[in-house]
């Protein structure tokens, strides 16, 4: 399962401007949806739209004789800008952050009579930035009960002055680069030199720097030539589908193997569904077919330039869908002929290229998708349509081999406290039971995670968050902590590269997991970065569990009330609030992750814990246990066990080790659900710790 070369750091130039492009795109895409909004109103309503109606287009007077405002100048005037430095803004400092960097969006806004998308830009994350470390300056320094006052007051001081520094200053700035911008592109249409972005646009969306290119600039400078012309050519640069289009068809009648195979799946996923990267490996299997694409791109650029056609608003995914959406009523003609004309010339040079090579892509698709992977940093959401894997699968990190033994495995989730210190204690159990105690597995909340690991393990929903923290190490993901398959799966893997010194201090597999001595002998403290490991069961002093005063009789309710998960987790949180381990945001804190990602274990278990951020909610570690007879929805899952956390630094992590046994041990889990009081509960996890 491991390969034979070493992992490189992504450290070139390239790298940094993906990383730039990615947060660009990352301020833009989730407000997309109000971006169509404003295309399609626009489509209709203004003037020169399919429908024009006065008072929402913004043009003409009323009957008073003033001039109709509309609608559709105020959301790209004052909507949409503050939408993406809101988004800017809370991907620096969350919510704070966002409005923080909304505030100071609003002075360059005021500022200029031109749409401020570049100015929300540098404003929402600038603004959100400076936040930070303003309140860096105070940290722990405030005085009990006015911390809301000196919260308030400084983000509204702060976001303040920055709205004037907007207004003075940074709007002049973005207002003069946007007329420069502009004066650039119209010297370039006004040449006929337009088409010739392609030889740059075509390339840089195969090594995925199309964002800082289309979100930093073309998208902005399209919306500023929307506004005044009613469309703009600009938003088809990058979005037309026909270039990718163009070679996939040439794979289809020209290739061979695996590529011709895949590439009718492919260009459905490509044209109708939007998703440019799906083509990607096949100009990666053979770079010269880059000049198919720029030549498509160049006649569907030059096309669209003649018959003066373009879009009223970016076209997201780039789907031909999306593209037709979002056309001008004057430009269907130009648009469609600009696609087609852009696939057949792809086409055309590719099939000739093809045809012309001795190699026809017969076996390199996999490889060729690896390294497309490699450069984008993460695993591709469409690559299983080219390679035939399946989703949830383990899978090695973009670029990542294994050439050393097996020996720190972490799990890693939101909090680092619940779900990832469960699936560590039943791996853990099932690794030493294999033979290898000395394997370290710890877990740790992915915001604290370094690349110092062997194998990472996630659920499947976090997996692309922990992967580039982590780039050297294997990482799995699972959408079961308690008896997922890719357990097995790991085993094999330190197994496989551990054996060696298995044979030597082991010489036999021992007995199966769920016979399996108690997690006392199987771990050492965590390492370094804030990893926690479970604590061995017998360092617990040799005291019952309530003892410890994690778990107490109170905290156990053998039939609870909730009749569904939300609810649930309410009554969990409650027996938390009700012995003063928590305050009350952690409960909200509980509702938050589990709308990120399920709590569910398994075996009828789940243990609701709060995001990372609210550990500063915890007032001292506890766990709650409610059992519901007859089961709960649990997001399509049967809940029996309610399991609430609240834990600081380890003290709670033994509690959840004698959890993870019992529930990986049937006969324990049917002893649960027959126990008739809260002692034979403490006596189950009594002996499970003793």
């Amino acid at each position: 399962m491991a390969t034979e070369t070493v992992a490189k750091p992504r450290t070139s130039a390239r790298v940094g401007v993906q990383k730039f492009g990615t947060f660009l795109s990352g301020m833009i895409m989730p407000n997309i949806g109000a971006f169509i909004a404003w295309g399609l109103i626009t489509a209709l309503f203004i003037e020169k739209g399919w429908i024009p109606v006065a008072e929402l287009g913004g043009f003409g007077t009323d009957a008073e004789g003033k001039p109709n405002v509309g609608i559709v100048g105020p959301m790209v005037t004052y909507l949409l800008p503050i939408l993406i430095a809101y988004t800017g803004g809370r991907m620096v400092y969350d919510v704070r952050g966002g409005v923080v960097g909304a505030i100071a969006t609003m002075g360059v806004i005021a500022g200029t009579d031109s749409p401020m998308f570049i100015g929300a830009m540098i404003m929402g994350p600038l603004g959100a930035w400076t936040m930070k470390q303003i309140d860096r300056l105070w940290d722990g320094k405030i005085r009990p009960g006015f911390e809301m006052l000196v919260n308030n007051f400084s983000a509204g001081i702060w976001g303040a002055v920055l709205a004037l520094g907007g207004f003075y200053g940074l709007s002049y700035l973005v207002g003069w680069f946007t007329d420069r911008a502009g004066e650039v592109v119209e010297f370039l249409v006004n040449n006929g030199l337009l088409p010739l972005t392609s030889i740059f646009i075509e390339p840089a969306k195969v090594l995925f720097l199309n964002n800082a290119i289309n979100h930093g600039v073309l998208t902005p400078l399209g919306i500023q030539q929307s506004l005044e012309q009613g469309k703009s050519i600009l938003f088809l640069l990058e979005a037309n589908p026909g270039p990718g289009l163009g070679i996939l068809l040439a794979y289809m009648f020209f290739g061979r193997g695996a590529a011709k195979a895949s590439a009718p799946g492919a260009a459905i996923i490509h044209f109708l569904g939007g998703i440019h990267e799906i083509y990607f490996p096949y100009v990666l299997m053979k770079p010269i077919l880059i000049l198919a694409a720029i030549g498509g791109g160049m006649a569907g650029i030059a096309t669209m330039a003649i018959t003066n056609s373009g879009l009223v608003a970016p076209a997201a995914p780039g789907s031909i869908i999306a593209v037709l959406a979002q056309t001008s009523r004057d430009s269907y003609v130009g648009v469609i002929l600009a696609v087609i004309l852009a696939t057949a010339v792809s086409f055309l040079i590719a099939a000739v290229i093809l045809r012309t090579s001795k190699g026809k892509g017969d076996d390199d698709l996999s490889a060729a998708t690896s390294r497309m992977e490699a450069m984008k940093g993460k695993k591709s959401s469409v690559s299983s349509a080219l390679t035939g894997e399946q989703a949830g699968t383990s899978s090695a990190a973009p670029g990542t081999v294994l050439t050393r033994p097996v020996q720190n495995i972490v799990f890693a989730c939101d909090a680092g406290m619940g779900s990832s210190a469960m699936g560590a204690s039943v791996l853990r159990n099932k690794i030493k039971a294999a033979g290898f105690p000395d394997v370290k597995v710890t877990n740790s909340a992915i915001a604290n995670l370094s690349d110092s690991y062997d194998v990472v393990v996630t659920h499947q929903d976090l997996t692309e968050r922990a992967q580039p923290r982590t780039a050297s190490a294997v990482h799995y993901s699972v959408d079961n902590f308690m008896n997922s398959p890719r357990y097995e799966e790991i085993v094999e893997l330190v197994r496989s590269s551990n054996t060696e010194g298995a044979v030597s201090e082991a010489g036999t597999t021992a007995a199966p997991a769920d016979d399996a001595q108690p997690a006392a002998a199987a771990t050492t403290a965590a390492h370094a970065h804030g990893a926690h490991a479970a604590e061995p069961a017998a360092a617990v002093d040799g005291q019952p569990v309530e003892g410890k005063g994690v778990l107490l009789r109170e905290s156990v309710i053998l039939n609870g009330t909730s009749r569904d998960r939300d609810a649930a987790i309410d009554e969990a949180g409650k027996l938390l609030l009700d012995r003063g381990a928590v305050d009350v945001s952690y409960v909200h804190a509980m509702h938050e992750r589990e709308e990120s990602v399920s709590t569910y274990m398994g075996s009828f278990l789940a243990i609701p814990h709060g995001t990372n951020d609210a550990k500063e909610h915890i007032n001292h570690s506890a766990v709650s246990i409610i059992r519901y007879p007859e089961g709960i929805d649990w997001g399509g899952k049967q809940v029996k066990f309610v399991v609430g956390v609240a834990g600081i630094n380890n003290e709670h992590l033994h509690i959840l080790s004698s959890i993870a046994k019992i529930f990986t041990n049937k006969a324990q889990v049917a002893q649960l659900e027959e126990a008739s009081t809260v002692d034979e509960v403490l006596e189950l996890f009594g002996k499970v710790n003793s």
